[in-house]
């Protein structure tokens, strides 16, 4: 069993970890490092994070008969959209303009990279099973019944996929904010 694999990995290999060392996140936000990109990008993070909280307490709600379905499509169709669509873009930036010149930078942590780039990859079978079952559980939207049974099955897909984003997302925190933090971003555009 590979312990980088995203749907198993418990965190990032020690060998990586070697900057988080120096730079812990605990002490981000006091170093006088911590610059817009740093910023910028933990928001976005935050977005992706508040989205998908947004997207299970809705179905929650749906679930438990606390919401009417036409406003639980609605909920859905627009977080799900700026979920999928804002991820995406998120992973296409990082894999073409960040991530080539962050491992540049600590040839220690290129295997880090890896493992974030195979996250990606992942991640988008995972959104395409998403955003299906969120289509499916959409087109019950006549039949309450039906509904239920589907929103069961997303409510399902929600949280192994909020389990996985996090996993990355900390991963990829936690890799990456203390090489900025040690080089700098001016070369990023930030």
């Amino acid at each position: 069993m590979d312990k980088t694999d995203l749907d198993t990995r418990k965190g990032l290999p020690d060998a990586l970890r070697v900057l988080l060392e120096t730079y812990p996140r605990d002490g981000w936000t006091r170093d006088p490092g911590f610059d817009g990109l740093i910023r910028f990008w933990l928001d976005r993070h935050m977005m992706f994070r508040r989205l998908m909280a947004e997207m299970e307490t809705g179905t929650e709600l749906l679930l438990d008969r606390k919401t009417a379905p036409d406003a639980f499509a609605r909920q859905l169709s627009r977080y799900g959209g700026m979920f999928v669509n804002g991820l995406h873009e998120h992973h296409t930036i990082e894999d073409a303009h960040y991530f080539p010149r962050l491992r540049a930078k600590d040839k220690r942590i290129d295997r880090g990279f890896e493992i974030l780039d195979a996250d990606h990859h992942a991640l988008d079978g995972h959104l395409n099973a998403f955003a299906d079952t969120a289509n499916a559980t959409l087109r019950q939207l006549d039949d309450r019944d039906r509904l239920q049974s589907q929103a069961g099955a997303f409510r399902d897909r929600l949280s192994d996929m909020a389990r996985l984003l996090n996993r990355h997302l900390i991963d990829e925190e936690e890799l990456i904010v203390p090489v900025i933090l040690k080089f700098g971003s001016a070369d990023l555009g930030g």
